[in-house]
């Protein structure tokens, strides 16, 4: 039976004909608000002092990048102006120096490149763990995907877009910084060296203070200015595809799992038909992409390269009138380069902040619609679970609802005591699995209280139990850690149900869910039982995949192994009646569905 939804209210299942969003500015108060967010995260955590001190030495050293940088250009004009007096001895001098330099320069730049590794995998390390405790925490990654809510990807958005934006976190503000030194380095070394310079204008040669630093400044402020209007469409576009691939990658994904489903029904075709159709979308963004990036690069493309002919060209008529040396054109040249590639930092990074504008945009998303749905459930009437002193799991006035108020089941009242055996029938969509929801507290919709005993424990085993991709140790002790029972008990376990050829397999890390049959996922249930001893067992057509023998087996097996756990089934066939005492049945009332006890 398909799990009930709640009904669609903010979009429709997202198919390969979804609108692509082309509407997130680069920059304005919105995004300064969703930054300073995703900062405080990891900086206001008990881990930032110590990475705090690692950032104050990854700049020390980005700064100790571009004083070499200063010093290779000094050293550069030294060899040229050798070259140009053709003197061997200032020469070799110059290239002892530039090895001295570019052998402390490469030893600085490795180190920074280590440390910043280590800075990265921490903050993401605690960025990630902040995430996984919102959407796992309070089962509100369940009440996401029950109601379908607007956020798409949520693991995705989790595992690639949070190490996306670290990365560039850390790249872009340490780029920026090296920029502004960059400039401050390099700006008082072209000025000086452009001072002398003059242009012919009119017949005569007119002096400008600076001429080239002015060149630069007005080469920067016309390429920021096309690279923003050209490159504003690709905020929106990075963010659409890291929609579309995520719902590509998850349209295999899904067909992974379920791949003997679909090979009974031969449904490959429509299967490729799906995926293809989502790739589709793809396909469409990328297009979008390209072009985007096409029209960026013709035009910053085509500037650059003219720019880097600047400074060649103005000095050319002082060069050959004797005025300076080779080695200072050359060392204004590459000091023209450093303030250049600083000022027009902006142009160079679009593409990287558009990126990583995405991935804030996401992650801030994703934890709004986290908290949108804690407040919606926490103003929504709803069920109370409560712990008592009781030793009873009791029922009452409970009305299950849908989030549109309407009422599936009406006003329940039962009690189930420990040792009792309770079997649960009734029609198809009568309500019994959101009963069973209701009591595991992932379906609150509704009025009424549930009472369950102090400490006590549960566990629910659905038709087709969770098998995690681990051990198999793991997946038997599964939520529990595995070194909580000892291998004597996972074996008597395992033979216990009819698995003990899996007892020497212990330590096998397997797809289990894909390994073992659907009679043996279930028998394999059964032992994950018998292991916990919960003081509530709830099976959810559970025995469903074996044969009358079997699973009269498997309930004998809980009298007999669990004499003082209550066990509430639900099932269809009625042969399941016997092992229990009391039957429960849904029964059409006048509001909804009755719950009739017995």
């Amino acid at each position: 039976m398909a799990p009930l939804r709640a009904p669609a209210r903010r979009r429709a299942p997202q198919e390969a004909a979804l609108p692509l969003v082309h509407s997130h500015a680069l920059f304005g108060p919105r995004f300064v608000r969703h930054l300073g967010r995703l900062l405080r995260i990891y900086w206001q955590s008990p881990d930032a002092p110590r990475a705090g001190l690692l950032l104050a030495t990854i700049v020390a050293l980005e700064l100790g990048t571009v004083f070499g940088n200063v010093l290779l250009s000094d050293v550069q004009r030294r060899i040229f102006d050798a070259f140009q007096d053709r003197q061997m001895t200032p020469f070799l001098e110059a290239i002892g120096l530039f090895l001295a330099t570019a052998g402390g320069f490469v030893l600085v730049a490795t180190f920074r490149i280590y440390l910043r590794g280590a800075l990265e995998i921490r903050w993401r390390k605690g960025l990630t763990g902040h995430f996984l405790q919102q959407w796992m925490s309070a089962q509100t990654y369940c009440q996401i995907e029950l109601h379908r809510k607007a956020t798409d990807n949520p693991d995705q958005r989790i595992q690639e877009d949070v190490r996306d934006f670290v990365a560039s976190a850390l790249g872009l503000s340490l780029s920026l910084l090296s920029a502004i030194a960059t400039l401050a380095s390099f700006a008082a070394i072209l000025w000086n060296l452009s001072g002398r310079w003059e242009i012919p204008l009119d017949g005569r040669n007119v002096h400008i203070p600076g001429l080239m630093m002015w060149v630069a400044i007005a080469y920067a402020l016309v390429a920021i200015w096309i690279t923003h209007l050209v490159g504003r469409p690709l905020v929106g576009i990075q963010f659409d595809r890291q929609r579309v691939e995520a719902d590509f990658r998850f349209s295999m994904a899904r067909f992974r799992e379920n791949v003997e489903e679909v090979a009974l029904a031969h449904g490959e075709r429509g299967e490729r038909r799906n995926s293809l159709r989502r790739f589709d979308s793809v396909v469409r963004n990328w297009w979008d992409l390209i072009r985007a990036q096409r029209n960026l690069s013709l035009l910053t493309g085509g500037i650059g390269q003219a720019n880097s002919l600047v400074p060649l060209l103005i000095a050319a008529p002082g060069y050959f009138a004797g005025h300076f040396t080779l080695g200072s054109v050359m060392q204004t040249r590459i000091a023209y380069g450093e303030v250049t590639g600083s000022l027009t930092w902006f142009v160079n990074a679009y593409q990287e902040i558009a990126r990583w504008r995405a991935n804030i945009e996401r992650l801030v998303t994703l934890l709004e619609e986290i908290e949108a749905t804690r407040t919606e459930l926490a103003q929504t009437e709803r069920v109370q679970i409560v712990r008592s002193e009781q030793d009873a799991l009791r029922l009452e006035g409970v009305s299950i609802t849908r989030p549109d108020g309407t009422v599936l089941i009406d006003h329940a009242e039962a009690a189930v005591r420990p040792g009792d055996r309770v079997v649960v029938f009734g029609p198809t969509g009568s309500g019994k699995r959101m009963l069973l929801r209701a009591v595991a507290g992932i379906w609150r919709f509704g009025k009424g209280r549930i009472e369950l005993p102090r400490g006590a424990r549960t566990l629910v085993l659905p038709e087709r139990p969770y098998l995690p991709i681990a051990t198999l140790r793991e997946a038997l002790s599964y939520p529990e850690l595995p070194d909580t029972y000892t291998d004597p008990r996972f074996r008597e376990a395992l033979e216990l149900v009819g698995l003990g050829a899996l007892g020497g397999r212990l330590d096998e890390v397997e797809h289990w869910s894909q390994h073992l049959s659907g009679g043996e996922q279930q028998r394999l249930g059964i032992a994950r039982a018998l292991l916990q001893e919960p003081d509530f067992l709830f099976l959810d057509e559970a025995t469903s995949g074996l044969d009358e023998d079997t699973e009269r087996r498997m309930y004998e097996l809980l009298r007999e192994r669990l004499p003082h756990s209550a066990v509430v089934s639900i099932a269809y066939r009625p042969q399941v009646a016997r092992y229990h005492e009391q039957r429960w049945r849904m029964a059409p009332g006048p509001a909804g569905m009755l719950l009739q006890t017995s």
